[in-house]
């Protein structure tokens, strides 16, 4: 299969870390060898996946997982990012371990380790146990605790081969999406009334480094979502609306974790007895930070009326209104690619936290297209990392890229109906087939390294 782009892509530095990402419930399949997560309820209900489908199966890497970190080691990257599923480990979110999930992250890792790729394994992509959920959940702070004991079992038992720890993978989506909108995992239409689930999950990674350090590990980061965000027009409304969500999607999860505070007036609305101790935890000292990035958001004032976007029904009583963003291609989820965007992005965080900065990592990147002949992810990942490489020679420090994903999955509430992988899965009879973005990549990787 032909793989083609307009030139090699540019010199990155030779420790530059190359990888690809996957998730648990996205992926892994065998959902009666593990406990019941929130995605397993809300996944039963009609109606909450576009498709009707769920991830009982999904790509069955649980039992195939050799085979996928064959395809990792021939694609030529150094590192596969996957998560640990939480009710995999402990069914019930606590207590009793589940011997057989354990298992299955130790050969996992002991496989990429033969392979010569680097483990790098997330604590949390959103499959909240059930128990834990049915317990009062992200809304709970009891669950911050529990969450810091899980990362603690996983650590002891594959903290002598992994090197490389994310504790979250984007919190602000899985509060937006799934507390505050309703339209992921639980299912929750909380609004602004779900800015405890917020707090909670910062203070769960707080305590999740903590314990990590505490078993050893030396190179531990998160995975947070950010974007520029773009006001509509110079109006005073448009502008105001587009700090307020930049606020709410990017500062509210990055300040904490970098300055120690909330962007202001934030502070006082989050659960706390004690507010400087929490945020003590919460900054933790990071070795890196890592950005999942997809597109930017043009914001403008509130609309008297419900506004689509990316496949969600936003109510007119948010104090703002995402636009669309004109003059771009879109990818198959309709979403503007905007290289650029991330050279912006990058920069802005330089400027913003300087030195407080830690090195940073795209833990995510990708794009969702059909077809085994992909060459417009071949453009979005060519124009991508021409864009990341113009923020490091604006002197912006970048340790890695990974892509979002390895193979196509279970994209949530759209089911099957995306497909972000450089694989294709044939989900009646889970072949896999390397697509033309893959080749594409591969002989990328090879030329950079000659």
């Amino acid at each position: 299969m032909a793989a083609t782009a307009a030139s090699p892509i540019p010199p990155f530095p030779r420790d530059f870390l190359w990888g690809v990402s996957t998730s648990a419930h996205q992926v892994e399949g065998a959902a009666d060898e593990r406990g019941a997560s929130v995605w397993d309820a809300f996944t039963a209900v009609p109606g909450n996946v576009k498709d009707g489908t769920t991830a009982a199966v999904a790509c069955d890497h649980y039992h195939r997982y050799r085979e996928d970190v064959a395809l990792v080691r021939d694609l030529g990257v150094d590192a596969y990012r996957f998560s640990v599923s939480w009710p995999r480990v402990l069914p019930t979110g606590s207590g009793r371990v589940h011997p057989a999930g354990l298992d299955f992250y130790d050969r996992l890792v002991d496989e990429l380790c033969a392979a010569g790729v680097r483990p790098v394994p997330t604590l949390f992509h959103w499959d909240t146990p059930l128990a834990v959920h049915e317990a009062g959940g992200w809304r709970n702070r009891d669950t911050a605790e529990r969450f810091a004991q899980y990362a603690a079992v996983v650590a002891a038992r594959l903290g002598d081969r992994v090197e490389r720890w994310i504790t979250l993978n984007e919190p602000a989506e899985h509060t937006l999406l799934g507390h505050a909108l309703g339209r992921h995992a639980p299912g929750e239409r909380l609004l602004f009334d779900a800015l405890p689930v917020a707090h909670h999950q910062l203070l769960a990674h707080g305590l999740a480094v903590r314990a990590l350090r505490a078993a050893g590990g030396r190179d531990i980061g998160i995975a947070n979502s950010h974007g520029p965000t773009w006001p509509a027009s110079d109006a005073e409304e448009d502008t105001a609306a587009a700090d307020f969500y930049d606020v709410l999607l990017n500062r509210l999860f990055a300040d904490p974790l970098l300055l120690g505070h909330y962007p202001e007036s934030y502070g006082e609305l989050m659960p706390s007895p004690d507010p400087g101790a929490d945020l003590k935890v919460i900054s933790e000292p990071l070795d890196w930070y890592g950005i999942n990035f997809y597109q930017p958001t043009k914001v403008g004032a509130p609309l008297p009326h419900p506004t689509e976007f990316s496949g969600l029904t936003l109510p007119p009583e948010l104090p703002f209104a995402p636009r669309e963003i004109e003059g771009y291609p879109t990818t198959d989820f309709g979403w503007p690619v905007v290289p650029e965007a991330l050279t912006e992005l990058l920069t802005a965080f330089r400027d913003r936290y300087g030195e407080r900065l830690p090195p940073l990592v795209i833990t995510e990147n990708g794009c969702s297209y059909g077809g085994l002949d992909d060459q417009e992810r071949i453009a979005y990942l060519d124009g991508h990392l021409r864009a990341l490489h113009r923020a490091l020679e604006a002197g912006v420090d970048v340790r890695g890229y990974f892509v979002w994903s390895l193979m196509d999955n279970f994209e949530w509430a759209e089911g099957y109906r995306q497909r972000f992988g450089l694989v294709h899965v044939d989900y009646d009879t889970l072949e896999r087939t390397p697509k033309a973005s893959y080749h594409w990549l591969r002989e990328a990787l090879r030329a950079r390294r000659g």
